[in-house]
Protein backbone atom coordinates (compact mmCIF):
# COMPACT_ATOMS: atom_id res chain seq x y z
CA UNK A 1 0.00 0.00 0.00
CA UNK A 2 2.71 2.51 0.93
CA UNK A 3 4.68 1.64 -2.21
CA UNK A 4 2.16 3.43 -4.44
CA UNK A 5 2.02 6.48 -2.18
CA UNK A 6 5.81 6.93 -2.19
CA UNK A 7 6.09 7.64 -5.91
CA UNK A 8 3.51 10.42 -5.71
CA UNK A 9 5.82 12.94 -4.00
CA UNK A 10 9.58 13.27 -4.42
CA UNK A 11 12.27 15.41 -2.77
CA UNK A 12 12.36 18.98 -4.16
CA UNK A 13 8.66 18.79 -5.17
CA UNK A 14 6.43 21.62 -4.05
CA UNK A 15 3.34 20.39 -2.23
CA UNK A 16 0.31 21.96 -0.57
CA UNK A 17 -0.29 20.98 3.03
CA UNK A 18 -3.87 22.04 3.91
CA UNK A 19 -3.15 23.73 7.23
CA UNK A 20 0.08 25.50 6.15
CA UNK A 21 -0.03 26.14 2.41
CA UNK A 22 2.85 25.64 -0.04
CA UNK A 23 5.99 23.87 1.14
CA UNK A 24 8.87 22.01 -0.45
CA UNK A 25 9.77 18.40 0.27
CA UNK A 26 13.38 18.48 1.44
CA UNK A 27 13.85 14.74 1.91
CA UNK A 28 12.25 11.43 2.78
CA UNK A 29 13.67 9.94 5.96
CA UNK A 30 13.27 6.89 8.17
CA UNK A 31 12.62 7.61 11.83
CA UNK A 32 11.76 5.42 14.79
CA UNK A 33 8.77 6.73 16.71
CA UNK A 34 7.55 4.81 19.78
CA UNK A 35 9.46 1.76 18.60
CA UNK A 36 7.88 1.78 15.13
CA UNK A 37 10.01 2.57 12.09
CA UNK A 38 8.24 5.17 9.96
CA UNK A 39 9.04 6.79 6.66
CA UNK A 40 8.45 10.54 6.72
CA UNK A 41 8.33 13.39 4.22
CA UNK A 42 10.34 16.32 5.54
CA UNK A 43 8.60 19.44 4.28
CA UNK A 44 10.10 22.90 4.60
CA UNK A 45 7.93 26.01 4.72
CA UNK A 46 10.57 28.64 3.99
CA UNK A 47 8.39 31.69 4.61
CA UNK A 48 7.23 30.45 8.04
CA UNK A 49 10.69 29.09 8.95
CA UNK A 50 9.02 25.79 9.75
CA UNK A 51 9.79 22.14 9.04
CA UNK A 52 7.06 19.53 9.09
CA UNK A 53 7.42 15.75 9.10
CA UNK A 54 4.51 13.83 7.59
CA UNK A 55 4.27 10.01 7.50
CA UNK A 56 4.41 8.95 3.84
CA UNK A 57 1.52 6.52 4.33
CA UNK A 58 -0.77 9.28 5.67
CA UNK A 59 0.20 12.10 3.27
CA UNK A 60 -2.76 11.87 0.87
CA UNK A 61 -5.15 10.87 3.65
CA UNK A 62 -4.55 14.16 5.48
CA UNK A 63 -5.00 16.15 2.29
CA UNK A 64 -1.43 16.83 1.19
CA UNK A 65 -1.42 17.35 -2.56
CA UNK A 66 0.82 18.50 -5.36
CA UNK A 67 0.51 22.05 -6.69
CA UNK A 68 -2.58 23.01 -8.64
CA UNK A 69 -2.47 22.87 -12.41
CA UNK A 70 -2.44 26.14 -14.38
CA UNK A 71 -6.02 25.25 -15.32
CA UNK A 72 -7.10 25.30 -11.64
CA UNK A 73 -5.21 28.59 -11.14
CA UNK A 74 -7.15 30.20 -13.99
CA UNK A 75 -10.42 28.91 -12.45
CA UNK A 76 -9.37 30.47 -9.14
CA UNK A 77 -8.64 33.77 -10.91
CA UNK A 78 -12.06 33.74 -12.58
CA UNK A 79 -13.58 33.02 -9.14
CA UNK A 80 -11.93 36.23 -7.94
CA UNK A 81 -13.65 38.15 -10.74
CA UNK A 82 -17.08 37.06 -9.51
CA UNK A 83 -19.39 39.03 -7.26
CA UNK A 84 -18.78 38.64 -3.52
CA UNK A 85 -21.26 36.24 -1.92
CA UNK A 86 -21.57 37.32 1.69
CA UNK A 87 -24.10 35.30 3.67
CA UNK A 88 -26.26 37.07 6.18
CA UNK A 89 -25.21 34.70 8.98
CA UNK A 90 -23.53 35.90 12.15
CA UNK A 91 -19.88 36.88 11.74
CA UNK A 92 -18.63 34.08 14.03
CA UNK A 93 -20.32 31.45 11.82
CA UNK A 94 -19.02 33.04 8.60
CA UNK A 95 -15.52 33.35 10.10
CA UNK A 96 -15.58 29.62 10.89
CA UNK A 97 -16.59 28.80 7.32
CA UNK A 98 -13.85 31.05 5.93
CA UNK A 99 -11.30 29.40 8.25
CA UNK A 100 -12.38 25.94 7.04
CA UNK A 101 -12.08 27.00 3.40
CA UNK A 102 -8.59 28.42 3.99
CA UNK A 103 -7.43 25.26 5.79
CA UNK A 104 -9.02 22.96 3.20
CA UNK A 105 -6.07 23.59 0.90
CA UNK A 106 -8.49 23.92 -2.05
CA UNK A 107 -7.27 26.82 -4.20
CA UNK A 108 -10.74 27.72 -5.49
CA UNK A 109 -12.22 27.75 -1.96
CA UNK A 110 -9.35 30.05 -0.88
CA UNK A 111 -10.06 32.30 -3.86
CA UNK A 112 -13.71 32.50 -2.74
CA UNK A 113 -12.59 33.73 0.69
CA UNK A 114 -10.34 36.38 -0.88
CA UNK A 115 -13.18 37.46 -3.17
CA UNK A 116 -15.74 37.64 -0.35
CA UNK A 117 -13.49 39.53 2.10
CA UNK A 118 -11.85 41.93 -0.37
CA UNK A 119 -12.69 45.57 0.28
CA UNK A 120 -12.31 48.35 -2.28
CA UNK A 121 -10.97 51.67 -1.02
CA UNK A 122 -14.43 53.25 -0.97
CA UNK A 123 -16.00 50.45 1.11
CA UNK A 124 -16.24 50.30 4.89
CA UNK A 125 -13.21 49.38 6.96
CA UNK A 126 -12.61 45.69 7.76
CA UNK A 127 -12.64 44.45 11.33
CA UNK A 128 -9.43 43.00 12.73
CA UNK A 129 -10.62 39.39 12.39
CA UNK A 130 -11.86 40.00 8.83
CA UNK A 131 -8.49 41.46 7.89
CA UNK A 132 -6.64 38.51 9.48
CA UNK A 133 -8.69 35.97 7.52
CA UNK A 134 -8.38 37.99 4.31
CA UNK A 135 -4.60 38.27 4.63
CA UNK A 136 -4.22 34.56 5.46
CA UNK A 137 -6.29 33.57 2.40
CA UNK A 138 -4.50 36.08 0.16
CA UNK A 139 -1.10 34.79 1.27
CA UNK A 140 -2.04 31.15 0.60
CA UNK A 141 -3.45 32.08 -2.80
CA UNK A 142 -0.44 34.14 -3.89
CA UNK A 143 2.07 31.54 -2.66
CA UNK A 144 0.47 28.79 -4.68
CA UNK A 145 0.03 30.93 -7.78
CA UNK A 146 3.70 31.97 -7.53
CA UNK A 147 4.81 28.33 -7.14
CA UNK A 148 2.68 27.18 -10.10
CA UNK A 149 3.82 30.05 -12.37
CA UNK A 150 7.42 29.77 -11.19
CA UNK A 151 7.36 33.49 -10.40
CA UNK A 152 7.90 35.30 -7.11
CA UNK A 153 5.15 36.12 -4.63
CA UNK A 154 5.28 39.85 -5.41
CA UNK A 155 4.37 39.21 -9.05
CA UNK A 156 1.61 36.79 -8.04
CA UNK A 157 0.23 39.30 -5.50
CA UNK A 158 0.20 42.00 -8.18
CA UNK A 159 -1.64 39.63 -10.54
CA UNK A 160 -4.30 38.85 -7.89
CA UNK A 161 -4.61 42.52 -6.97
CA UNK A 162 -5.18 43.53 -10.60
CA UNK A 163 -8.04 41.02 -10.87
CA UNK A 164 -9.63 42.28 -7.62
CA UNK A 165 -9.30 45.96 -8.63
CA UNK A 166 -10.69 45.34 -12.13
CA UNK A 167 -13.70 43.61 -10.53
CA UNK A 168 -14.39 46.63 -8.33
CA UNK A 169 -14.20 49.07 -11.25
Amino acid sequence: MTKTKKTEFRPNDYVVYPAHGVGQIVSIEEQEIAGIAMELFVISFEKDKMTLRVPTAKATEIGMRSLSTPDVVSKAMSTLKGKAKVKRAMWSRRAQEYEQKINSGDLIAIAEVVRDLHRADDQREQSYSERQLYEAALERLTREIAAVDGSDEVAAAKQVDEVLVSRAA
